[in-house]
């Protein structure tokens, strides 16, 4: 029984609501908002090195290179991000270290598909460090959806349903085995699905998309009645296992000091994929796999 059932539930949604709209301190602010500005601005000319430069053969001088730099040109979302965080005092709520690291690995994969559970102060940012790649955000407040998206238009999100709650993490650990639609080499996504994990209302275009990097930061976690991550956590290790093709996903997790983050990556993520972590930061290397006769994830 998780120590959040005692506390005043009409607190708790208080609570949740200010850890994810308050502004930071009056002291703390700029700087945020000038480490993230110079993220985004250091992004331009990196992309520029990285995925143009993938286009210069191996042999080209360094002036081929300085010219793909010098011929970049940035999509309106980066320039929306950079207005956006340079003049606002609502800045991304994840630490510079724990950004830093998706940074690094959407820096070498963008353009590419990413997957973002959660939309919030920090989905323009995500948006982006994908440069023309497809990046989609999965929330569960259909008015938070509309307020983000009356500000950043352009981002793309959908509404989506969890149907667990925080209190049943430790049931739904221990049953889940018991359904056939759970068990790796079966699982299935979406309303057909009889997994309590899965979630029924995950969009046909999310879920039959090959996604490469995958950020799980929502829905909500930290009181009984939440939703909690598990649905979450279970659908992004459906979906790297059933990449199809090469390649590894990346999923990152956050807020792993909680119990329910960490016990859920162990069974669906697997410690043996995990390659770094920082801070309250996961992040994970998952390989396709096909064993249609698996019974665990790890």
């Amino acid at each position: 029984m998780f120590d959040e059932n005692r506390v005043d539930m009409k607190k708790r949604h208080l609570d949740s609501d200010v850890k994810a709209r308050r502004l930071p301190p009056n002291k703390g602010w700029l700087l945020a908002a000038l480490l993230v500005t110079a993220a985004l601005l250091f992004l331009l000319s990196a992309t520029a090195l990285v995925t143009q430069g993938r286009s210069v053969v191996a042999s080209s001088s360094s002036s081929s290179s300085t010219a793909a730099a010098s011929s970049y040109v940035s999509t309106p979302m980066q320039l929306q991000a950079i207005l956006h965080y340079a003049t606002s005092r609502v800045v991304p709520q994840q630490s510079l270290a724990e950004i830093s690291l998706s940074f690094n690995v959407l820096r070498e994969a963008s353009p590419c598909n990413f997957l973002v559970f959660g939309l919030g102060h920090d989905s323009l940012m995500w948006a982006a460090l994908n440069p023309r790649g497809t990046t989609v955000f999965l929330e569960e407040g259909e008015s938070w959806i509309r307020s983000v998206l009356a500000k950043a238009p352009a981002l793309q999100a959908y509404h989506v349903q969890y149907p667990t709650r925080l209190a049943e993490a430790d049931e739904l650990m221990a049953t889940y085995r018991n359904e056939p639609d759970c068990m790796p080499g079966h699982a299935r996504l979406g309303r057909e699905s009889r997994c309590r994990l899965a979630l029924p209302g995950l969009p046909e275009e999310v879920r039959d998309k090959q996604w490469d990097v995958i950020m799980i930061d929502a829905p909500r976690g930290f009181f009984a009645e939440a939703p909690g991550r598990m649905g979450a956590i279970f659908t992004a290790a459906v979906m790297a296992r059933g990449r199809v093709g090469e390649g590894m996903t990346h999923v990152f997790l956050h807020d792993v000091n909680r119990r329910v983050e960490r016990t859920y990556a162990k069974e669906f993520l697997c410690m043996k994929y995990k390659v770094e972590g920082v801070g309250r930061l996961w992040h994970f290397e998952i390989p396709p796999s096909h064993n249609v006769n698996a019974t665990r994830f790890c």
